[in-house]
């Protein structure tokens, strides 16, 4: 009985604690009552540490426009890059993350989309939201003034209050920002507004909102050695009469009848005087009468009672336009005071937007002087603020706001506080003698510090922040906003400056920050030097960094970043050097500190900072120029910092040695977010003549996306050059890109695309050459060039699109499957090709090689009697050898064609010739030429995948599929899991295609494999080889595709954990194609190997077909029989060309499609000084593009 009795007390006292917790007063108020903080889930956060990232839900967040067009909705980016909204969520960086998101909106008039947050409870002085936020204007349809912007809503739903705005400015990126939400004193709801009448869906977006010191300060058990409140807090005492309820029961601010107080809601309070001699008024009102419906302008809300009906004192820019920049207001005279006891005035300032030029305090007895100052625009919220005013004879404090002519913003003050010292004068004064304005600038403002001396003594750059300049250190402003700031010491006996933080007026808990003016723009080289010190006897003792603020799109994430301790003594200093880069745009350097403990010793240091090459017109000299092993860093390269991530270099990766650096773009990156980064040429001379890129690179992964080379002018056209796009293996490609002769000066331009998570885009041996390319391409997507190939005949080929070609032509290309896509194209109607006319397609000359090479292409005949299609070897010397040919309309599809090139030592061109046949509405179009350094393997042959991936492709349509299927080898393979072997050499080097399950993608992802366009059949047979392991749970599924439908074949989940081999039948009565479907899992892989399909022989050997004779012809023993007469013929002939080629190449580095040699560099700058042999590569059928290959797959063995 007495153990049932402890039990049942037990119980109620555990229901009668969670009921306690979990009471409607507790809930929401930013404490955790509950030891599981059950009381603040969904309270627009879920419990400590008060964070939403909306992963696991809305957190209580709900839409305030449910019958609205427009309205916000938690969602995910989906399986695929759209080109609207961001490219994932900011808190995982995937797909799979959630966030918040506006729904597309269309309409004649302004909608407005309202997210609300659930009832909160009153918060304190200190309370804000840091977030990340997206605003981009996808489909160029303007922003509008208020894309979106925050306020506070009281319990009666008619008042509300702006709190914050940011810059409407378009980046397709997130950015960081914090909402400073102040105290409120009764309950409220935050509300997220956007207000659009066009725009796209997620262009509008939020995720990661991080409520910070909300909560009011809790009771003290052990009593106050500061202010006690009467509730038990304890507060600061300088917080005491301060104009702030900081204790949050008003107790703080009661006994304060011996001080002057106005909150400007009964006027001015018999103290302060807004007459001035300048026309610029400063003005009493509320935002109310400032504008009840345009979060633009005004303040938002007064700071005494945080809403939009409290009243302020306000200045910016008249309707009737600026006349004069300052406006100025006045206390009484005032008595003297002195040293011991100064005069304390503390006052909230509002300096928000462009328009805010900065406030100065100003002391008017026998002088007019200034005792406080501080810059610019701080933001949207109200700064706390305190002036000590010392002087001998009796005075008035003046109030001057500089006011500039821009857009939005202006300047506010409110709950002026003076201590008892401040005594009102009975006698009288005359104004002081006002001093001397400061002197015109001597240069343009964007001229101003600038990095460039433009005024004599160098007065455009002797206050902007480098230290070479003795005035140099007044640059740095202090702009803090909370309890800590950046004060200046200077040393009388020497002449060194030290920037150090200290104790600060302000509320907020933010760090310190000292900023420079508005700098630049800058070149690519510009860094910033200094000495910092982080010292005292606490083991951790805080942060520093160093921060861009971008005049077009704010606030950068740190360039620089150091925390901890530098050491114990006071002259523990360390250096460092942070490169700023390229800024294309105004900006300001911010230095932003953070004691851990601001009452101690410890203490944040800074000095000697200076600015090096930083001119935007300045490019240092490299030895090398844009050519780069990247052995030694970035050579004549830099990164674009207007873009969304940066290229790395990666140590063991190098395509020369293996063992070196390459520059890489890791997709897979759990810190990468954005859509796409660019590395940037310094600036490059005209040229008259063509020139050539040539470099090595690698597109890995399953999700990898693009990698471009542009070419951008002065003005910033852009025009690609070259393209590649999707998997092409764990292998190292050679390109050489044709640049095009210029008549002004241009960057060259590396650009990696996104199109999901998890890949690797790389280069390395990049080489530019003032010379046009002499290499031919093997392989040629035609996008953005048409690869040296020349059109003759009757009618001219075309490089075109879908978009372009929409009457005539393929809807889409092969390389990418959309309209965008670029192909060559032939308009084979009787209007423009004549019955018997003739056009051909002819590539550049190729040089002749012993051994038998593969032609793989892709081609497109569309209409009746669309013509003939004949593909032809046409030697220097001699007839021409037909490859292939063709005659027939094959439907709205690509089809695949090949065949074998034997020319021994014979240089070559190679020609797609049309024959017009009368039809009307006609056309022939090339995609995807490829030719490979092996003999084509036949129709119904097994594919080993050691020389490639033969005629199979994956499918770059998002509608199919969402990765990619990537050809590796264990050897190879370090980042995915893999088969330890192949099946067809059971050995590490050899090769298979495989699909990763990576946690960088959503589960249940899929790819296709797709086979050409088989004929009809009565029984064909299927074999591959598949490997899975036993966990991860990936699916493999075989479908026969014809028509635009799927019929699924074979389906397995399982092979053992080893590989397997799997047979099946296939019958068709209209063409198809087989595809194999892999479904990534939540970990492992799915691997192919060994595929074959025996056309018209069943799996039990039957033949079930007659056999035709195909349209294919395979002429590989013809060329060589004509090609060994002619050998015959001029045997002395041919010998001598043999000799002296082979001569040639022993005695001079390869300008063909050798691979990279690092003899473009002079011998004391690099080591990477080795032999490279042939690279290999192989036909890879997604993304196609111009650059000359040398092999088949490029696995190099290093003597």
């Amino acid at each position: 009985m007495r153990i049932l009795f402890i039990l049942l007390f037990t119980l109620w006292g555990f229901i009668a604690e969670t009921q306690s917790c979990t009471a409607p007063e507790n809930k929401c108020d930013f404490v955790c009552d509950c030891t599981n903080c059950e009381d603040e889930l969904d309270c627009g956060y879920k419990g400590e540490p008060f964070v939403c990232d909306f992963e696991l839900g809305d957190c209580g967040w709900t839409d305030g426009t449910p019958d609205a067009p427009y309205k916000w909705e938690r969602r995910q980016r989906g399986d695929w890059f759209m080109d609207t909204g961001p490219s994932s969520d900011y808190t995982i960086g995937t797909a799979t993350g959630w966030f918040m998101a506006v729904t597309a909106v269309k309409s004649e008039q302004v909608s407005r989309a309202m997210l609300v947050s659930p009832e909160l409870k009153q918060s304190a002085p200190t309370c804000q939201v840091s977030l990340r936020y997206f605003i981009w204007d996808s489909g160029l349809t303007d922003l509008g003034p208020a894309p979106l912007w925050a306020s506070v809503r009281y319990r009666d739903e008619d008042e509300e209050a702006v709190l914050w705005r940011p810059e409407p400015s378009s980046v397709r990126g997130w950015r960081e920002a914090t909402v400073f939400v102040g105290r409120i004193s009764s309950t409220f709801r935050l509300v997220f507004h956007s207000e659009r009448r066009v725009g796209a869906s997620a262009d509008v977006a939020l995720d990661q909102l991080h409520f910070q010191h909300c909560a009011l300060p809790s009771p003290s058990e052990t009593g106050c050695e500061m202010f006690s409140c009467s509730n038990k807090a304890c507060v600061e005492q300088r917080l005491v009469c301060d104009g702030t309820d900081d204790c949050g029961d008003l107790s703080d601010e009661q006994s304060c009848d011996e001080y002057s107080r106005c909150d400007f809601e009964e006027g001015l309070c018999n103290m302060w005087d807004l007459r001035s001699l300048s026309p610029l008024k400063w003005v009493l009102t509320n935002q109310r009468n400032i504008s009840n419906s345009d979060p633009t302008r005004g303040p938002g809300r007064d700071h005494s009672n945080n809403t939009a009906t409290g009243h302020f004192l306000y200045v910016t820019v008249p309707e009737s336009g600026l006349k004069t920049d300052w406006a100025a207001f006045q206390s009484k005279l005032l008595d003297p005071v002195e040293d011991v006891a100064p005069c304390r005035m503390v006052m909230y300032t509002h300096q928000f937007g462009p328009r805010s030029g900065g406030l100065t305090v100003l002391v008017a007895d026998k002088n007019i002087y200034p005792v406080w100052e501080r810059g610019g625009a701080l933001g949207d919220l109200w700064v706390r603020a305190e002036v000590d005013i010392v002087s001998n004879d009796t005075f008035q404090i003046l109030i001057m706001a500089a006011i500039r002519d821009f857009e939005y913003g202006g300047i506010g003050i409110d709950s002026i506080v003076l201590s008892p010292e401040c005594k009102v004068s009975s006698g009288t004064g005359s104004l002081g003698k006002i001093p001397k304005p400061p002197p015109h600038p001597c240069t343009s403002p964007e001229r101003m510090c600038d990095f460039k001396e433009d005024c004599d003594a160098a007065k455009d750059e002797n206050t902007c922040g480098d230290f070479v300049y003795p005035e140099g250190h007044k640059g740095w402003t202090d702009s803090s906003v909370g309890t800590q700031g950046w004060l200046r010491d200077q040393n009388l006996t020497s002449t060194e400056v030290q920037l150090f933080v200290a104790e600060a007026a302000g509320q907020q808990k933010t760090p310190a920050q000292m900023k420079t003016p508005l700098l630049g723009p800058s070149g690519p080289a510009c860094t910033l030097h200094f000495d910092y010190a982080l010292t005292g006897s606490t083991e951790h003792i805080g942060a520093l960094s160093v921060r861009v603020v971008d005049s077009v799109f704010g606030p950068q994430p740190n360039v620089w970043e150091f925390a901890g301790k530098t050491g114990t003594e006071p002259e523990s200093w360390n250096h460092t050097d942070v490169h700023i880069g390229r800024r294309k745009s105004r900006f300001q350097l911010v230095f932003e500190g953070l004691v851990a403990e601001i009452h101690t010793l410890s203490k944040i240091k800074v000095t000697n900072v200076f600015f090096r090459d930083c001119f935007q017109n300045y490019f240092p000299y490299t030895p090398t120029g844009v050519s780069c092993n990247f052995e030694e860093g970035f050579c004549g390269w830099f990164q674009d910092n207007s873009d969304n991530f940066d290229w790395t270099l990666l140590d063991g990766s190098d395509h020369t040695t293996s063992v070196g650096r390459s520059l890489v773009v890791d997709m897979w990156s759990s810190s990468l977010r954005g859509a796409f980064g660019r590395l940037l040429s310094y600036t490059q001379p005209s040229s008259a003549s063509n020139m050539c890129l040539s470099f090595f690179y690698q597109l890995y992964g399953p999700n990898t996306g693009t990698l471009n080379v542009k070419l951008v002018d002065d003005h910033g056209y852009e025009l690609t050059l070259w393209s590649r796009t999707g998997a092409h293996g764990n292998m190292w490609h050679e390109a050489h890109c044709p640049v095009p002769h210029q008549y002004t000066a241009y960057r060259l331009v590396f650009e990696a695309v996104r199109s999901g998570f998890d890949g690797r885009v790389a280069i390395d041996d990049v080489a530019f050459s003032d010379k046009p390319c002499v290499s031919v391409p093997r392989m040629c997507s035609f996008e953005g060039t048409q690869c040296d190939f020349s059109s003759s005949g009757a009618v001219h080929w075309r490089l075109t699109n879908g978009y372009v070609s929409s009457t005539i032509g393929p809807k889409t290309d092969h390389t990418l499957e959309t309209p965008k896509g670029h192909y060559m194209l032939l308009n084979s109607g009787s209007d423009v090709l004549l019955s018997g006319a003739v056009s051909s397609l002819t590539s550049a000359l190729i040089y002749g090689t012993s051994h038998t090479q593969c032609l793989q292409f892709w081609y497109h005949m569309g209409g009746v009697s669309p013509g003939s299609l004949t593909v032809y070897l046409k030697p220097v010397k001699g007839e021409r050898v037909k490859i292939f040919a063709d005659s027939l309309n094959q439907g709205d599809v690509w089809r695949h064609g090949s065949g074998d090139i034997s020319t021994d030592l014979v240089d070559w061109q190679l020609e797609f010739e049309v024959i017009g046949a009368g039809g009307k509405n006609t056309h022939v179009a090339v995609d995807d030429v490829h030719i490979s350094t092996h003999p084509c393997e036949s129709q119904g042959s097994k594919c080993s995948l050691e020389k490639g991936m033969c005629d199979w492709s994956n499918t770059q349509d998002v509608l199919k599929d969402r990765l990619d299927w990537e050809l590796t080898s264990r050897e190879a393979e370090t980042h995915y899991p893999a088969p330890d072997a192949d099946h067809t050499l059971g050995h590490e080097k050899g090769h298979f295609l495989f699909l990763p399950s990576s946690d960088r993608t959503a589960a249940n992802q899929n790819a296709w494999l797709v086979s050409p366009h088989l004929p009809p059949t009565k029984g064909t047979c299927l074999k591959f080889w598949a490997n899975m392991p036993f966990t991860g749970v990936s699916e493999l599924k075989v479908w026969l595709r014809s028509e635009g439908k799927n019929t699924e074949l074979l389906s397995t989940s399982e092979t053992g954990g080893s590989w397997r081999r799997f047979d099946t039948d296939i019958t068709s009565a209209q063409e198809y194609q087989i595809v194999l479907e892999g479904f990534k899992g939540s970990s492992g892989f799915l691997a192919l190997d060994d595929i074959e399909y025996t056309v018209g022989v069943d799996c039990s050997g039957r033949d079930t077909d007659t056999v035709k004779k195909g349209r294919h012809i395979d002429v590989g023993g013809l060329a060589a029989s004509v090609i060994v007469v002619l050998l015959l013929v001029s045997t002395l002939i041919a010998l001598l060309v043999y000799y002296l080629r082979t001569k040639n190449k022993q005695d001079t580095p390869s300008a063909g499609p050798a691979g990279f040699s690092n003899e473009t560099y002079e011998q004391e700058l690099t080591a990477d000084h080795i032999s490279v042999p042939p690279a290999q590569n192989h036909p890879m059928a997604a993304g196609f593009n111009y650059f000359s290959d040398s092999g088949d797959i490029s696995s190099v063995d290093l003597d």
